[in-house]
């Protein structure tokens, strides 16, 4: 119980509860497989999340193969500290687990009270009220939007709608049980060499592009597959399953999923290497599908008491591997911004000041990860810019975020 002289801790409605969600849930408590690189890993450790419970494998740069000849150049991150301070490659449900554990389990502050399979139909971001399907209003003093790619936050923010257009790209999405490598020939360019992401690249014709790392301790492939297609629109490709999303606890319902099969997959990239066919060809259907969709650049990402975070403000490609960095660093720049003592008023002029820290670099990546997948001349430029690589991972949006606090509001 607070003593009656302690500051009365912020009302905060998160919609969403995803990696962003989660992460701006744990930053606030007042009072598939992704590439989890330092940058976010600086936040994430700030919260209390543990690395051993990340599962983590080390990331410590990307080899990139030719599609065809199937020779590979081994490309370490350039920047001098990443030895010390190396990225890892994660299972998205552990680094949900981890941060799901830090926002309801026992410890310092405020509890959190989780709400699954509330849907958000509205929102009042002057009054700071969410409404849920079935009417339902829930009043707080500060509403994030982190209700990713189809945010219904977003058009009470930007007072319309703003859908997120056709990139020409879809993905095939699978993960693959690590053991299964024994029942192929040639694995060796996938176990040995640089321990991180194995890159496969078409340098002619259409765009194709295949990702694959360990995670969840070197048990599971994560295979992300990126193709040019003309047909997004076309509601053929529509095929969609339940999609339930296993947990430490269970299993969770988590909406409907586009799907492919392995079929598909492997027609695809047919022309690829054998010893990569190989491999593709131990996914299980249904394999994931997704038709990647990117927004434009918003005008704002704050109204009143709400402000976006994550896809909800910046959805692109994953070129760059930021996205769920982004929204990480984003949800810890909320909590420097608005600590305990920050009162119902205050909190318009701190969105303000999360929205000056944080939308230069979200629409950044939102445009960088875009134009290296569209540019021929920066394709892969990630991997050999020093300049690049410095911003993306060499920020601290923690130092940065405090800084700002500490020279505006102190």
């Amino acid at each position: 119980m607070a003593h009656e002289d302690s500051p009365r801790p912020l009302t905060v409605s998160v919609v969403g509860a995803g990696i962003g969600g989660l992460a701006a849930a744990v930053a606030l408590q007042i009072g598939a497989g992704i590439g989890v690189q330092v940058n976010a890993l600086r936040v994430l450790e700030h919260l209390g999340a543990s690395r051993e419970n990340l599962k983590g494998v080390s990331y410590e740069g990307i080899t990139i193969f030719d599609s065809k000849t199937g020779e590979g150049v081994a490309r370490r991150w350039l920047l001098p500290d990443m030895d010390q301070n190396r990225s890892l490659s994660c299972h998205r449900s552990d680094v949900h687990d981890e941060l799901m554990r830090l926002a309801v389990g026992e410890g310092e502050g405020h509890p959190i009270e989780l709400r699954l399979g509330s849907r958000v139909v509205d929102c009042s971001p002057e009054d700071g009220t969410v409404t849920l399907e079935g009417g339902q209003v829930i009043q707080a003093d500060l509403v994030i939007g982190a209700d990713g790619l189809h945010s219904t936050i977003r058009t009470t923010v930007l007072g319309h709608p703003q859908k997120a257009t056709a990139s020409g790209f879809s993905c095939f999405r699978s993960v693959i049980d690590a053991s299964k490598l024994r029942d192929i020939s040639d694995t060796d360019w996938f176990t040995g060499g640089l321990p991180g992401m194995k890159s496969l690249y078409d340098k002619e014709g259409d765009y194709r592009l295949a990702v694959m790392y360990l995670c969840r301790g070197g048990s599971l492939i994560n295979l992300v597959a990126l193709y040019s297609d003309p047909h997004q629109d076309d509601p053929g490709q529509h095929r969609l399953i339940i999609l339930t999303v296993p947990t430490s606890k269970g299993q969770y319902f988590a909406g409907w999923s586009p799907v492919g099969t392995r079929e598909e997959l492997l027609q695809t990239f047919q022309t690829f290497h054998p010893k990569f066919v190989e491999l593709f060809s131990l996914a299980d259907s249904p394999i994931l599908r997704w038709q990647l969709r990117v927004l434009p650049v918003l005008d704002t990402w704050i109204r009143g008491r709400a402000a976006l975070l994550g896809d909800a403000a910046h959805a692109t490609l994953p070129t760059l591997g930021q996205g769920a960095a982004a929204a990480i660093e984003e949800a810890g720049a909320l909590g420097c911004l608005l600590p305990l003592g920050t009162r119902r008023e205050d909190v318009p002029s701190r969105l303000e000041a999360y929205q000056a820290v944080r939308k230069p670099r979200g629409d950044y990546i939102n445009r960088e990860a875009l134009e290296q997948a569209i540019d021929p001349s920066k394709r892969g430029l990630y991997l050999r810019s020093l300049e690049v690589q410095t911003y993306l991972l060499g920020h601290n949006a923690i130092r940065d975020a405090q800084e700002y606090y500490e020279k505006h509001f102190k």
